[in-house]
């Protein structure tokens, strides 16, 4: 029997633990194929260029254990990319925004408190209090 398939989708802009927590869970599920979106697509949905680039982003997913494959998606996943990739089950957080019909969806509390744009918020804070 083969193992499933689990795709995640994320941005990874800024890796912290809320991601690691999702991953983590993710692999009890089965195989873990990151979907991680490009940096175009950040900037058209959020308006800014991710502080690391596709490939520095792809690099250290990779590395992380609970992930076996990274690939570049659009900010949506949508049907044809789930039958593309062979995926049995979608992994997001619950404020999850895609919708797709050819697979599970699995929705998983967001980690309280973490985020990339909260970082990002909190770095700029550092910063200012500097000047």
């Amino acid at each position: 029997m083969n193992e499933k398939r689990i795709m995640v989708d994320m941005s990874c802009t800024l890796i912290h633990h809320g991601h690691i927590r999702l991953l983590k869970k993710a692999s009890k599920m089965g195989k873990v194929i990151v979907a991680l979106t490009s940096d175009d697509e950040i900037f058209k949905r959020k308006g800014y260029w991710p502080e690391l680039d596709f490939n520095y982003r792809k690099e250290v997913l990779e590395a992380v254990v609970y992930v076996s494959e990274v690939v570049q998606s659009k900010w949506l996943i949508d049907d044809d990319f789930v039958e593309l990739n062979r995926i049995d089950a979608l992994v997001h957080g619950d404020d999850n925004s895609n919708t797709i019909t050819k697979c599970e969806m699995v929705l998983f509390p967001r980690t309280k408190e973490i985020s990339s744009s909260s970082l990002r918020d909190k770095s700029y804070d550092i910063i200012k209090s500097k000047l």
